[in-house]
C-alpha cells in the first residue's frame, strides 16, 4: 500500500517523505518507486525531524494503532490510516479516545468509497430518489488465506481487516443497520469465530438489506443496490453494471476517466480528498468505533 500511495503522491505532484523500518523493505520500496526511505522506524524519525502537518499510515494491521497513536502524541493533527485502524475493537476504541483528547482528525482509508463505479452509482441513486433495498456478499477464499503468513491475530480478525472493504461500502451507501438480525456458524482453523454469516434488517435510511457469506464454499465479493428504476450491480466492486426497470439486459457502465486504471482503484481520489481537507466521503475514527461494534456482531467476535 505504501508503494501505491507513493505513486499517487507523485502523480499529484505533492512533496512527501517515507519512513520505514527494515532495510530490506526499504530497498524494495526504493527500487519500485525511485523514492528514498528513511529507515529506523517512526520513533527515530519523529525525534530527529520536523513533525508533519499530515501523515499517511500504511503498515501491517497489527501496527496501525500504535503508529497512529505515536503520530497523534507527536502532534500530527491530520492522519489518514489504512483500514481498519487497529487489530481489534479495544485498539480502535483506545485510539479514538486519544484522538478525541487532543483534537486529532483521523480518517480511515476505505478506498472503495472513492471508486469511479461508486461515483457513477451515486448519480443514478440520486436520479432515482434513493436506494430501496440492498443485498451483498463478502465471501473470502479460505483456501487462499489459510497458508498466508500474517502477524499474530490478523487472520483471526479477517472479517474486520479485510471483509469490511465490502461491508463499509454498503453501509456507507444505505446507512447503518438499526433493526436487524444476524447469525453466524461454523469455524475455520485460522478464523475460529465463524465461517458462515447471514443477516437481514433495515437501516437508518429505511433501506432493507440482506447479506450472505460462506467462507467454506465458492463465492466472491458483490453488492446489489435496488432503486425504483435500476438494479446497480458491483461484481467485481470496481465495475458497475446496471439493469433498468422492464429490462433483462445488463449494461456495463464505462468509466469516465482512467484514474482507477492508472492507480490502485479509488486511491487517487481518496488521497486527493485527504490532502484537500474534503472529508464528506470518509469514515472518521469516531464512525469506525461505532462501525466495528456492528462488524463484531456480523463476525461473531467476542
Amino acid at each position: 500500500m505504501a508503494q501505491h500511495y507513493a505513486r499517487v503522491l507523485q502523480g499529484l505532484g505533492k512533496p512527501f517523505e517515507v519512513i520505514g523500518r527494515g532495510l530490506e523493505s526499504a530497498k524494495k520500496f526504493e527500487n519500485e518507486t525511485g523514492r528514498r526511505v528513511k529507515t529506523g522506524g517512526l520513533t527515530i524519525a519523529l525525534r530527529s525531524g520536523v513533525v508533519p502537518e499530515k501523515a499517511i499510515v500504511a503498515v501491517g494491521i497489527e501496527h496501525l494503532a500504535s503508529c497512529t497513536a505515536e503520530l497523534i502524541s507527536a502532534g500530527v493533527k491530520d492522519i489518514l490510516v489504512e483500514k481498519p485502524a487497529g487489530l481489534d475493537l479495544l485498539e480502535i476504541e483506545s485510539l479514538g479516545h486519544l484522538a478525541d483528547k487532543v483534537g486529532a482528525n483521523v480518517l480511515l482509508a476505505y478506498n472503495r468509497r472513492f471508486y469511479e463505479s461508486v461515483a457513477q452509482a451515486r448519480e443514478f441513486i440520486s436520479e432515482d430518489g434513493g436506494i430501496l433495498s440492498a443485498q451483498f456478499e463478502f465471501t473470502e477464499w479460505s483456501h487462499v488465506i489459510a497458508p498466508l503468513k500474517k502477524g499474530h491475530g490478523v487472520k483471526e480478525r479477517w472479517l474486520l481487516g479485510n471483509s469490511t472493504h465490502v461491508i463499509d461500502l454498503v453501509f456507507h451507501l444505505i446507512g447503518r443497520p438499526i433493526d436487524w438480525n444476524f447469525w453466524s456458524s461454523g469455524s475455520l482453523d485460522w478464523h475460529p469465530s465463524a465461517a458462515r454469516f447471514v443477516g437481514a434488517g433495515i437501516t437508518e435510511k429505511d433501506v432493507m438489506f440482506t447479506y450472505l457469506a460462506d467462507w467454506q464454499a465458492p463465492g466472491r465479493w458483490g453488492i446489489e443496490l435496488l432503486t425504483s428504476k435500476r438494479r446497480l450491480i458491483f461484481r467485481p466492486l470496481e465495475k458497475l453494471q446496471v439493469v433498468t426497470l422492464g429490462s433483462l439486459t445488463t449494461e456495463i457502465i464505462t468509466p469516465r476517466n482512467g484514474l482507477d486504471r492508472d492507480y490502485k482503484p479509488g486511491l487517487f481520489r481518496l488521497t486527493q480528498a485527504f490532502l484537500d481537507g474534503d472529508e464528506h466521503l470518509f469514515c472518521n475514527l469516531q464512525d469506525q468505533v461505532c462501525n466495528v461494534r456492528t462488524y463484531y456482531k456480523i463476525a461473531g467476535y467476542k
